[in-house]
């Protein structure tokens, strides 16, 4: 998949107002010491940001009531997979229906659904309820959200050659190419592969928490009500639980257990004070990050049992 960020979000009471945050980090960085759900902290601090959560005093005056977290296909056209299968469709952002150029999905989301359930109800008239809804992407092809997104599918792209770039290019294509492109980016490396050792990498001291505008990964969990039964099937798992300690830890210093939003993934000694990965699959907010950044591709999430998972009353 072409394109993948993570995004963060909190939502805030202010007086008699709410207001949504949200923070995206691309997850094709290099660093391992990184982590996005500290970066998103320490963003609030910066003065045109904090300035909207403090009062005339100066001081903090807004009260966190929910959080979450997820991974975003912002590749647009260049990330779609296949969406069409035997007995069901993809669509929205399940798909990646995204334009990232304008920060606008709703639409697109609302336009597949249509055009899905169009080609739904012509295929059941037919009689072919089990076959592929093939006339759904073809649909989307003759539609005007394919030339909306077929006019901003290098938008991204642009980005990974640097932002002086990204900003004269993006410029080029659309204020003076008018969205016609003769020319197509694409990425030969998932994003995994861009991490590099940690020794390579300088490390990352991340302030601690306030507890007024920055906070720490397990009361964010708590408020975004995340829930799993737990006698379900782990909907977490390692191909080979050797790899954790071999080859993540040694080498990238245990990336898991930054790059997770939720605090999922944890070292933790042994008797024998060797290491061992330890999963937290209860705090799981489902935002996929691990499955995408894990280095060695190790990890392998699965839809949970139940439909358990975060509950974002307050968002």
């Amino acid at each position: 998949m072409e394109n993948d960020t993570y995004g963060g979000a909190f939502m805030y009471h202010m007086e008699d107002n709410k207001i949504a945050i949200g923070y995206v980090v691309g997850l094709d960085y290099s660093n391992p010491w990184l982590s996005p759900f500290e970066e998103f902290q320490r963003w609030k601090t910066h003065p045109n940001i904090s300035w909207y959560f403090k009062n005339n005093h100066g001081e903090v005056n807004a009260k966190r009531l929910g959080y979450g977290a997820r991974a975003i296909t912002a590749g647009g056209l260049m990330s779609l997979p296949k969406t069409v299968f035997p007995g069901g469709a993809l669509v929205g952002c399940d798909a990646g229906y995204l334009n990232v150029s304008r920060i606008k999905g709703s639409h697109a989301a609302i336009k597949t659904g249509m055009l899905a359930a169009e080609s739904a109800y012509e295929a059941i008239v037919a009689g072919r309820q089990h076959d592929e809804l093939s006339a759904y992407p073809e649909a989307f092809e003759a539609s005007w959200l394919y030339t909306e997104l077929n006019k901003s599918r290098n938008f991204k792209s642009w980005f990974k050659k640097g932002l002086t770039v990204a900003t004269l290019m993006n410029g080029f294509e659309q204020f003076v190419l008018r969205g016609h492109i003769p020319w197509t980016l694409r990425r030969d490396k998932a994003d995994h592969t861009y991490l590099k050792p940690a020794a390579d990498c300088p490390k990352i001291d991340y302030p601690k928490p306030d507890g007024k505008l920055t906070f720490d990964r397990l009361s964010s969990v708590f408020i975004s009500n995340t829930n799993h039964e737990e006698n379900q099937p782990a909907h977490l798992t390692l191909k080979d639980a050797s790899v954790p300690v071999s080859i993540n830890l040694a080498k990238y210093a245990g990336p898991e257990s930054r790059y997770c939003p939720a605090g999922v993934y944890e070292y933790v000694k042994n008797e024998d004070q060797s290491d061992r990965l330890q999963i937290n699959a209860q705090n799981c907010v489902h935002c996929k990050t691990c499955d995408i950044k894990d280095p060695t591709q190790n990890i392998v999430w699965v839809t949970p049992e139940g439909g358990g998972g975060p509950n974002y009353t307050g968002m």
